[in-house]
């Protein structure tokens, strides 16, 4: 699925019409793909017919009993995700949510990733002007990461490489997350003069509350996997041969259990975690400020360039 383009204008649009695909690649020279365990992940975890994902990037569903596996795809672009993965992973999630034949749902990357941020090379038509923006992140990445927050069945990231940005934010959504240990996670965002979005943070922040979100979006850096689960980013954390292993013990204990008893479970545990009040539509404008602000320009323009950005708070 996809949604029409809506056709940015501004100085700040013109400098992201520059940018280079996914907000992961500002840390490409940091990060380590582990692209065996994701060789090893498609002979251990997914059907043998396997659809092959398309360079325009894709979400591949496939099943082996009552498991249900999404793989986010995007080549070359680190499994960073365009407004089609996003429409396609919330359609695909209320579709498995229906179906009660299913025990659990596994989250994965494809490629030694589990998936950088947005792709950024549809920010000019997706978040061109301050509506669109708001559309963008209102409309198209929250609900579906509400429709993994949501999923009836449970659901398990499966975490190797790259996770940051929209990747962690899918993480986080999930009920459990289990890490390779090379892997890297983090929001780097503020490099480029973004905030994260409200119905993004949310789920960042029911995961891990205030102190590490702020730690988070503040410094901007990458959390080895050890620190993630430190800090409570993980569930659990493995050596890198052993992910799909690991991954596969997770959701058979999950499948051999009483369905029912899962979903009840996951029912209370959301009715009795606090909700926090609805924000004002002021507040809701409040969180978009950066749009067309001189930092958020400067912080595109110095990435383009290779230098560090100055930022001077307008």
């Amino acid at each position: 699925m996809t949604t029409a383009p809506l056709r940015g204008h501004g100085p700040a649009a013109a400098a992201i019409a520059a940018a280079v695909p996914a907000e992961a690649d500002v840390l490409a020279t940091a990060v380590t793909p582990a692209a065996e365990v994701a060789d090893a992940a498609d002979a251990a975890i997914t059907t043998d017919n396997e659809p092959d994902a398309s360079a325009a990037g894709t979400v591949l569903l496939t099943r082996n009993g009552g498991v249900a596996t999404l793989t986010l795809s995007h080549p070359g672009k680190l499994n960073a995700l365009n407004v089609a993965m996003w429409l396609t992973l919330r359609h695909m999630l209320d579709d498995l949510s229906d179906d009660d034949s299913l025990r659990c749902v596994l989250l994965r990357g494809a490629d030694g990733n589990f998936a950088a941020g947005a792709d950024i090379s549809e920010f000019p038509d997706q978040r061109g002007d301050l509506k669109s923006l708001m559309h963008y992140h209102d409309a198209i990445l929250a609900p579906a990461l509400q429709a993994v927050a949501q999923c009836k069945h449970p659901t398990v990231a499966a975490i190797q490489g790259v996770c940051v940005g929209g990747g962690l934010e899918i993480a986080a959504h999930c009920d459990l997350r289990i890490a390779a240990r090379s892997s890297r996670l983090g929001v780097p965002i503020n490099r480029l003069g973004f905030s994260m979005a409200p119905g993004e943070m949310q789920g960042l922040l029911a995961l891990v509350g205030r102190a590490v979100t702020l730690e988070l979006l503040l410094e901007g850096r990458l959390l080895d996997a050890d620190e993630a689960y430190a800090k409570g980013l993980l569930t659990r954390v493995v050596d890198d041969q052993a992910l799909v292993a690991e991954a596969q013990r997770c959701v058979d204990r999950i499948a051999v259990g009483a369905p029912l008893a899962a979903r009840i479970n996951k029912d209370t545990v959301r009715r009795l975690s606090p909700e926090p009040a609805p924000l004002t539509e002021a507040e809701r404008l409040a969180c978009f400020a950066y749009w067309d602000s001189a930092d958020h320009v400067e912080g595109v323009t110095a990435f383009l360039a290779g230098r560090k950005p100055v930022f001077s708070g307008r």
